[in-house]
């Protein structure tokens, strides 16, 4: 008896991998919280698992990695250092590391306002590991590999403007290091809204 793949998300849900068919015969693989289709017991050969940051399960295909870890790392660090370091992620897609921020309350500062959390022992770290897991997050910051040799990035920021509502240019290019260490501190803060 095989056993199916499966994968556990930050959420905690559990997923199956599926195996289906297109219109036109191919095969096409899915995942699902329940099993569906014909299960599969091993990843196809050419494809990965891959998690968003908002917890979504997909089969991707195997691509080239244009941007290595010691540069996403940068971004990386550069948050952990970030006074509200929990509201945020970053992700690398293709040529850009993509930075991602919690939308909504910070239940740090919600539970501030109700004095009864700090009476029940362990009630503000499980709430806030409660929100770290089902967090939402949308992209407000990107770094854009621009060359491969000289390993030169730009940044841009997410225009909240009606009329644009677009990624804009950030006003900085340069070394992922630099722009890591520059830009993400603006995150959160007027600071963000002015560059450009």
């Amino acid at each position: 008896m095989t056993m199916p793949i499966t994968y556990t998300n930050r959420k905690g849900f559990k997923y199956f991998l599926n195996k289906g068919v297109t219109k036109t015969g191919k095969p096409r693989y899915t995942f699902a919280r329940e099993q569906k289709g014909e299960p599969i017991d091993e990843v196809p050969q050419g494809y990965e698992i891959e998690e968003s940051v908002n917890g979504i399960v997909s089969l991707v295909k195997v691509r080239p990695k244009l941007i290595p870890y010691e540069e996403s790392a940068c971004v990386e660090d550069a948050l952990e250092r970030h006074p509200k370091s929990r509201n945020y992620r970053a992700a690398v897609k293709d040529k850009q590391i993509i930075v991602y921020e919690a939308v909504g309350g910070d239940m740090g500062s919600l539970l501030d306002i109700f004095d009864f959390a700090d009476n029940r022992p362990g009630f503000r770290k499980h709430m806030q590991d409660f929100e770290d897991r089902h967090a939402q997050y949308t992209p407000v910051m990107r770094f854009i590999l621009n060359d491969t040799e000289t390993r030169e990035y730009h940044a841009e920021r997410w225009c909240y403007r009606g009329s644009v509502d677009d990624w804009i240019y950030a006003g900085h290019s340069g070394k992922i290091e630099q722009l890591a260490r520059e830009l993400v501190p603006t995150l959160g803060t007027d600071d963000f809204y002015e560059l450009y």
